[in-house]
């Protein structure tokens, strides 16, 4: 699971904003969310359809007009009906295609199972492992979020771990991976996925369980022109000091009140050239690997998309050449 840091304000109840704003013209509560300090995304909030807690975490599902069902964890907008196919294809289809043909994909976090339904439309895949510290999470999206896992616990591919994904990576003996996805939470101080930003994580725990022509990515968090300095551009500075290839890249996430980045990286993948792939070649590659049918099903992800992600604005590019930080145990970076 991702945690999307922002602050909710909440009076009377905690974890969901549902005050009744008198002045306002629309009857009804607003559920309200922190982008930055002097930036909040307001909208009109419907109910509640499950409240729980977890070992780890308070687990809620809402629903907003304008995002539909909405997974939060902690108080943090995790994804919704309305995009969260925009987030899951974008982190998922840009590494498998330049590996070209994985059969063995990791997946760390991903708790609604979209991430691993995105990887099982690949006919090369063989196997998917993915780790998950929130068993109760992870069972209820199963449970209450079918759409967003539709067939991958029926899939004999599929395989699940409910464990801490650093440890289980560390402790990993199996076949080595192909593609290896981070979908986590952000680098939050005593978060429980600050260590899978590190330095010496990608170099000491990751690489060795990553075969010959395998491909990283992460989610990097926001990457707007007000949020990119948080935590974006230090990933990006940290993966160029821990890989031979870095391609940052983001989408815009409307619930999540800003463009999301990502990064892709690599030592020595099949396609190095893929981010600057003609979308007709990336089309054809794409149709080739998933089959018509399924390409036609993708509600975000094509050949002009995917060229898309990687067209950074100047900003950005800007600052992830001038950023210095590089996150490791000594110099942690955290989200405030």
């Amino acid at each position: 699971f991702r945690y999307h840091v922002r602050s909710l304000h909440l009076p009377g109840r905690r974890g969901l904003t549902m005050a009744l704003q008198a002045t306002t013209r629309c009857n009804g509560f607003w559920y309200e969310e922190q982008i930055t300090e002097e930036l909040h995304l307001r909208m009109v909030f419907k109910k509640v359809l499950f409240d729980s807690e977890s070992e780890f975490q308070r687990v809620q599902i809402i629903d907003t007009v304008p995002f539909g069902k909405t997974l939060v964890l902690d108080d943090h907008t995790q994804s919704s009906s309305l995009d969260e196919h925009i987030y899951h294809e974008s982190l998922v289809h840009p590494a498998m295609m330049a590996h070209g043909a994985p059969k063995t994909v990791f997946i760390g976090g991903g708790g609604e199972g979209a991430t691993a339904r995105e990887v099982l439309r690949w006919q090369s895949v063989e196997k998917v492992v993915m780790v998950d510290l929130d068993e109760v999470a992870c069972k209820m999206c199963q449970e209450h979020l079918p759409e967003w896992n539709t067939g991958v616990y029926e899939d004999s591919r599929f395989e699940i771990h409910y464990k801490d994904a650093y440890a289980f990576l560390k402790d990993y003996n199996g076949p080595k991976f192909d593609v290896v996805i981070m979908d986590i939470s952000d680098p939050i101080e005593c978060g429980p996925g600050i260590a899978l930003y590190f330095k010496e994580f990608y170099k000491e725990v990751l690489l060795p369980k990553m075969s010959d022509h395998s491909v990283f990515v992460t989610q990097s968090g926001a990457c707007g022109v007000l949020n990119k300095d948080e935590v974006f551009t230090t990933i990006h500075n940290t993966l160029k000091n821990s890989f031979s290839s870095v391609h940052g890249y983001a989408v815009d996430i409307p619930s999540f009140g800003c463009p999301w980045g990502f990064n892709m990286c690599y030592n020595n993948c099949a396609f190095p050239d893929a981010p600057d792939w003609d979308p007709k070649d990336t089309e054809s590659r794409l149709t080739a690997a998933v089959g018509a049918p399924t390409a036609a099903q993708f509600s975000c992800y094509d050949g002009v998309g995917h060229r898309n992600l990687f067209a950074l604005p100047k900003w950005v590019r800007k600052g992830c050449e001038e950023e210095t930080r590089v996150m490791c145990k000594a110099t942690p970076v955290f989200l405030s």
